[in-house]
């Protein structure tokens, strides 16, 4: 009959692996969710775009409207020639960062 001692040993041993399996779900449901949140962001700034485009389109919406705030707004070379947009000079070169201006907001999560 193994004694108090390694009767508790064994019940500690038992105790942190369940904790650590609990950690690892609980992390696991934060990736997730924070996974879901992203798409969901991504998912809205499409749409919007999307609708903007099309109101452009349709002319409903000024396209020099919209390529004014895109010129305010799109930092990278890539992203500015995606609108016709000359490259914004920089003192290091070539933008690396997020292009648009609320890209540094913070992000829920």
């Amino acid at each position: 009959m193994p004694g108090i001692e390694d009767r508790i040993a064994d019940l500690e041993r038992r105790l942190k692996q369940a904790k650590a399996l609990k950690q690892q779900q609980v992390a696991r449901e934060r990736a997730a969710e924070k996974k879901r949140r992203r798409s969901e962001e991504t998912r809205r700034k499409i749409l919007v775009g999307a609708v903007i485009l099309a109101k452009v389109e349709r002319g409903e919406w000024p396209k020099e409207r919209l390529r004014e705030l895109m010129d305010k707004a799109l930092t990278r070379a890539d992203d500015r020639t995606l609108f016709g947009l000359l490259p914004v000079p920089t003192e290091a070169g070539t933008q690396t960062g997020p292009s648009v201006e609320t890209a540094g907001a913070p992000r829920a999560g």
